[in-house]
């Protein structure tokens, strides 16, 4: 095979260094050409290549040095002591740079050393690009190098850095200060895309990648540190969920349960509360993995996954409820300290002596939390030694039976006392739910390590490991011990040595104990009553005999509660900082602040001592413990509920990388939380959930401006693409017809009065889309006008679409919405437009494309709606109306984009007395920074009038002015208007056309039409007068009007008539004129009867004249319209697609 030659003469022919944009502020450095002003992009070329210089080609690109550092090594040759270029020097924005630019030095296959590599901490990742021209030799001479494309390497070592475009990297899908490592920005779509002369957007975030200030503060914080400490899945994860399982329920209920419910079900007991933990360790596991997991722990997973309003009011009773288990673990350690001290060491009373020792206790504890993680984890480590060493201990004694313990009840493992225990032997109240009720707390603490995942080195890799281990451990050390303490140690003992019996009364002994020689009869009545002192049933501290070691027993009870405790003590600040640095519930943000290299919430710390220490101070916590027991089941509940909904919503971002899930089994999980809630205790229950639903309607309502993409998001998302194809599969009844409004309105808040009188009738009734074409090519900033205009609608409350195109004119772009807007069956039906008022006053091709418009409208059959105004609609070009149109930008959080519109363009529906005024508006959005002028009278009036509809509308009528059926769109209009409450006090009337000598007849029949509609009307007006001959002075004013428009054709030759309406299409011909002479004399006719009988309505509704397409020109059809509204209220020219949109069948 021929060896490849590689010719310099390559447009990349040296090293390149590509800007996003050329820093105008460097001069040129040594060798370099200046850089044109109207390049993008520029390319310096170290030697000068033979062919075109780069400024000949509109393709070729100028060198520039880069900003941050670039300026002092000479890439241009492979020589690696060039001397820096002269004048320059490192600008500004080397920080900026880091993420924009990235950094590529490659082997020059000579062998020769490659130039210097900019140091890796300013660009990182940067746009340095080297082509395969550019290796030279140190001296600057010009070689050729010869490779075999099939054996050598280099294109694979250079692939994705010879372009501006980028290859895939982790650092393009960070958030921004992300706490693992910098985001960096790829190549923008425009900048790889767009021509080079083109100036390069700035792009914003993708949706849902931009981070709230106070996501981005948390996480500016997370990543400055060094050094913090972040434990591994043992530490972090496993060890705290052990200690936290295994409670004080171990050492001194767990017998006791067994003595009441017997071997068998007390393994069912357990096995239960392992399913509930399990289900949900496999929940929590799945939401882990499905992401970088942050520090809050069941507030976090709950709140990215269901979204705010469940995760603010579980995150703020799962943090108080961790505060408070702080108290009971505290009491219940103190209580065991002042019983083995009451023998001779008391210090006042056993209540205030529990208060005495429980505060000592929190405050050590405090002072273990605050000094930080990793003491607090080395204290965590030493408690768990201790705990395993009590267990141990226990298991040891139990293989070691001894005299001295059989008359308390222990005689070592035998099938005889093992089968006595396997039943059930409840007492007193107790039932199979109430002991389940008294363990179930002891299985609780899974969610120990998660609550500090912020603290954990990788947390999709810890919690999943740590917290399923932890629940598999502790569940076998339980269910070890409920076996082992039913096979050697019976229910019932006296304690008392003397308690044997003879061999006589062998016989009628039954007991378990009795073949080891002893009868405990003594303590039991014939009546079921016992006061037997030892024994299951009756000593809590029966495992503390069985042990190897009674003290280490003692020891392990410490250690359970104190270790508990400390998880929950540093559980409570952790979730609740999370909760506050997302800012849900307003006030609380000074409990976000963090401290030291591990971002410490001290704050947290003494807000959750001062709570512990208030319950400590109560020392009786038996009405409070099982609410707390029901705030965690609500955390677990939901944790499953999300997985479950996540699954159910079909969202493609929901991929966990733990794969042993199932929704349905997360959904029977959550449904067991809840089961178990109520059979725990059911008033706490009760309270629970209304806390729960409290603190969601409160969220809800205040609606926090965050995004997190829950999955509420999706399922809703879901949702609405199901019931759309649904909708989609069924044919249109008339009963359900609704208007579907294609409101031109421009920008929204253009034309305020045509929004809110369209709003009126289709808020929560039928579809509003407003539409929008525009002249500039610039879909950047289309893209980004939809965007801040939908914001608007939403903030204004007006439950509409924006929907912008780009088009050459008004008609181009209402064509493209009537063929394209809407989907499926949620597709608009009715095209709303405004009057054109200034039509007498512009080009009229302006009028030929406005008719044009309602001729497409017809076309496409739709419905088409004319609304005028005597003052006008458009108030764009009125820099005050941003008083009225309220701050609408100062809170959307987005980059105002700036925009000039050619009036004449944009303003083809729009009515503007002032269009002469100016001839360039700016987007209305815009926050105008003007010192206010006075209005002139026409302006005030039009603002005023702007508002018109958005009040509440007195007592007054609203006149239809039903004149031809067009399927009933007329009549529809006034009475959802009407329906409404703004519109409510206004009483509809009727006027219909008809003969003299029956009106009567007519009148009836519409009344009749008008009840099988179950309409409501105040009045039915029957005109007979409509055909007689309009006043001569208002015949004279419509000829002068259309006079200008005349084609005048028998006053010319044939052929220049017909070159001057080929050219002209609007003119009026004169066989047009006379042809429709009668139609003509009807409109004049009634705007006479409107203002006779319509003068004082508040809206007056009318049936719209039709045109038809080829034989009414323009000019006439819009003489028409202007002579039929002038001089009136607002008046909505309507007229349907002539499908029925009334019925009045059932």
């Amino acid at each position: 095979k021929s060896p490849r030659v590689f010719s310099p003469l390559k447009v990349l022919h040296s090293p390149v260094i590509f800007a996003m944009s050329a820093p105008s502020s460097l001069p040129p450095a040594q060798g370099e050409n200046p850089v044109a002003e109207n390049e993008g992009l520029a390319v310096d070329t170290g030697l000068k290549p033979a062919g075109p210089t780069p400024s000949s080609s509109r393709f070729q690109v100028d060198l520039v040095a880069e900003a941050a550092g670039a300026a002092d090594k000479t890439l241009a040759s492979g020589d690696k002591d060039a001397p820096a270029p002269e004048g320059s020097e490192p600008a500004a924005g080397g920080e900026e740079a880091k993420g924009r630019f990235r950094v590529v030095n490659f082997v020059d296959p000579s062998g020769a050393s490659p130039p210097e590599a900019v140091p890796a901490e300013g660009f990182q990742n940067g746009d340095t690009v080297m082509s395969e021209g550019s290796l030279h030799s140190s001296t600057g001479g010009q070689h050729h190098y010869h490779y075999d494309t099939h054996t050598n390497t280099y294109y694979l070592r250079t692939f994705g850095h010879n372009t501006i475009d980028a290859v895939p990297n982790i650092d393009f899908y960070r958030q921004t200060a992300a706490p693992l490592g910098d985001k960096l920005i790829r190549p923008t779509l425009s900048e790889l895309h767009d021509e080079l002369d083109k100036e390069p957007f700035e792009d914003g975030f993708a949706n849902g990648d931009e981070l709230t200030p106070a996501e981005e503060a948390a996480a500016k914080e997370a990543s400055e540190p060094k050094g913090a400490v972040k434990f591994g899945w043992i530490k972090g994860v496993l060890v705290r969920c052990m200690l936290n399982i295994w409670g004080v329920m171990l050492f001194i209920r767990m017998s006791w349960i067994v003595g009441q419910a017997g071997i068998v079900l007390s393994c069912v007991i357990v096995l239960m509360a392992t399913v509930v933990t399990t289900i949900t360790g496999l929940s929590t596991s799945a939401i882990a993995t499905n992401g970088f997991v942050r520090g809050g722990g069941a507030y976090y997973l709950i709140s990215r996954s269901l979204g705010p309003e469940f995760g603010g009011s579980i995150g703020l009773i799962f943090a108080f409820a961790n505060a408070v288990a702080v108290a009971m673990y505290v009491v219940g350690f103190a209580e065991t300290v002042v019983e083995l001290l009451s023998v001779d060491c008391i210090m006042t009373d056993e209540i205030n002596d529990i208060r005495i020792v429980g505060t000592i206790t929190v405050i050590l504890l405090l002072g273990i939390s605050v000094a930080g993680m990793e003491w607090e984890a080395k204290a965590q480590i030493f408690l768990l030694v201790v705990l395993i060493t009590a267990i141990f201990n226990y298991f040891i004694g139990s293989f070691i039976p001894l005299q001295s313990k059989e008359s308390q009840g222990f005689f070592g493992y035998d099938s005889g006392i093992m089968m006595e225990n396997m039943g059930p032997d409840f007492r007193g109240t107790e039932s199979f739910f109430s002991v389940f009720a008294i363990f179930f707390p002891a299985a609780t603490g899974i969610l120990a390590g998660a609550n500090i995942s912020g603290d954990l080195s990788d947390p999709q890799l810890a919690i999943p490991r740590g917290t399923l281990l932890a629940i598999l451990i502790t569940g076998i050390v339980y269910l070890g011990v409920a076996i082992s303490t039913g096979s050697c140690i019976v229910r019932d003992a006296t304690g008392n040595d003397n308690d044997t019996h003879s061999a006589q009364i062998m016989a009628n002994c039954t007991d378990a104990a009795c073949k080891f020689g002893y009868d405990f009869s003594s303590c039991k009545s014939d009546k079921g009553l016992y006061n037997c002192r030892y024994g299951l049933q009756n000593d809590f501290q029966v495992m503390s005999i069985v042990s190897g070691f009674g003290p280490i027993i003692t020891a392990g009870i410490f250690s359970a509660t104190l270790s508990s405790a400390l998880a929950s003590l540093v559980s409570a600040p952790k979730v609740f900082q999370a909760l506050c640095k997302d800012n849900i519930y307003p006030g609380l943000e000074m409990f976000a602040k963090g401290y030291g290299k591990n971002n410490e919430p001290l704050r947290g710390y003494i807000l959750t001592f001062c709570i512990a220490l208030a319950f400590i101070l109560i020392a009786q916590l038996n009405v409070i413990a099982p609410i707390i027991s029901n705030f965690f089941l609500a955390s677990y509940a939901l944790i499953n509920f999300s997985v479950f909904h996540a699954s159910l919503a079909n969202s493609p971002g929901w991929r966990p990388s733990f794969k042993y899930y199932n929704m349905w089994v997360s959904l029977a999980g959550a449904v067991l939380c809840c089961v178990v809630m109520f059979v725990i205790n059911w008033w706490a229950a009760l309270m629970t959930n209304v806390i729960v639903m409290g603190l969601y309607i409160y969220v809800s309502y205040k609606k926090p401006d965050v995004n997190w993409g829950s999955s509420t998001q999706a399922l809703t998302y879901h949702q609405a693409l199901t019931h759309s194809l649904h909708l989609s599969s069924v044919e249109d009844h008339i009963k359900n017809f609704r208007p579907q409004c294609l409101v031109m309105t421009g920008y929204p808040n253009s034309r305020p009065a045509l929004l809110h009188l369209v709003h009126a009738f289709t808020k929560n009734v039928g579809l509003m889309i407003c539409g929008h074409g525009s002249r500039r090519p610039n879909f950047k900033e289309l893209s980004n006008d939809q965007t801040r205009y939908q914001r608007w609608l939403m903030k204004n409350e007006t439950k509409a679409f924006y929907t912008p195109v780009f088009a050459e004119d008004i008609r181009e772009g209402t064509q493209y919405l009537l063929q394209a807007a809407g989907l499926g069956r949620l597709r608009p039906n009715t095209l709303v437009i405004g009057f054109k008022n200034d039509w007498k006053d512009g080009d009229m091709m302006n009028v030929e494309t406005y008719i044009q418009m309602i001729h497409d409208a017809f076309d496409y059959q739709y419905g088409a709606v004319v609304l005028r105004l005597k003052e006008g609609l458009d108030v764009s070009h009125i820099s005050e109306q941003d008083d009225l149109l309220s701050s609408q930008e100062k809170t959307s959080g987005m980059k105002d984009v700036v925009v000039s519109i050619d009036m004449k363009d944009s303003d083809g529906d729009s009515s503007k007395p002032s269009s002469k005024a100016t001839s360039v508006q700016n987007s209305p959005a815009i926050q105008k920074e003007k010192s206010p002028q006075m209005l002139n009278v026409a302006d005030q009036r039009l603002l005023d009038a702007s508002q018109l509809f958005k009040r509440k509308q007195g007592k007054g009528t609203v006149d239809v002015w039903w004149l031809f059926d067009d399927g009933g769109l007329t009549l529809l209009i006034p009475y959802l208007l009407t329906n409404k409450k703004k519109w409510n006090d206004c009483k509809i009337r009727v006027f219909i056309g008809g003969k003299i000598n029956r009106i009567d007849h007519d009148r009836r029949a519409m009344a009749t039409l008008l009840s099988k509609f179950r309409i409501d009307f105040s009045d039915i007006n029957v005109l007979g007068d409509i055909n007689t001959k309009p006043k001569k002075e208002n015949v004279t004013a419509f000829e002068e009007m259309i006079e200008p428009y005349r084609l005048k054709e028998d006053d010319m030759e044939q052929d220049t008539a017909e070159a001057l309406k080929a050219s002209e299409p609007w003119r009026i011909t004169d066989n047009e004129l006379e042809l429709y002479r009668a139609k003509t004399n009807r409109q004049i006719r009634l705007n006479e009867l409107l203002k006779e009988h319509s003068s004082t309505a508040n809206l007056i509704v009318m049936s719209m004249p039709l045109a038809r397409k080829g034989a009414v020109s323009s000019a006439l059809y819009m003489s028409w319209l202007e002579t039929l509204s002038k001089d009136l209220p607002p008046l909505l020219l309507v007229r349907g697609n002539h499908q029925s949109v009334l019925t009045f069948y059932s």
